[in-house]
């Protein structure tokens, strides 16, 4: 597969057919059981900050994607928006093949050209994988999901 095999597609209207194949194919991965779909793709379009990058094959078939969403932490003197890793799958087939990254690195410049300069995520699965894209442990950060949390100071 040649880079003009790939499409590159950013999306904020989670009712995209694409998305939601591949975002069920991830929660089913994952070992999900949602009752209400359109309830939860509904919950995702209300969040109007959140996108996500699709990266599909020219025929249409879904590699993978990166959903996220600018956040803020704040205290009464620092503030910092930062941009969070919200949910992030390839497909089987495409795994290893450097997809993972790709997608990753479109997210990061992303956050740069929006003047966002730090990434932030959990994980419970990849943790080598983000460590090898720069990726640190967020010592003293806690994640509601009890997930390991990760940080990267982009440059």
């Amino acid at each position: 597969m040649t880079d003009s095999d790939i499409i590159d597609t950013i999306i904020s209207d989670f009712s995209d057919p694409l998305f939601q194949r591949a975002f069920r194919e991830y929660f089913s991965e994952l070992g999900y059981q949602i009752s209400d779909w359109d309830s939860l793709f509904r919950k995702m379009n209300d969040d109007s900050e959140t996108a996500a990058l699709i990266r599909t094959t020219a025929q249409g078939k879904v590699i993978g994607f990166i959903q996220f969403a600018p956040i803020q932490f704040s205290s009464w003197f620092f503030e910092e928006t930062c941009g969070f890793i919200r949910e992030f799958w390839v497909a089987g087939e495409f795994r290893g093949r450097r997809h993972g990254g790709a997608l990753l690195e479109l997210a990061e410049s992303h956050f740069k050209e929006n003047g966002i300069y730090t990434s932030i995520l959990t994980t419970d699965t990849a943790v080598g994988f983000y460590q090898k894209h720069g990726y640190v442990r967020a010592v003293g950060c806690k994640a509601r999901n009890q997930d390991e949390v990760f940080v990267k100071h982009l440059s």
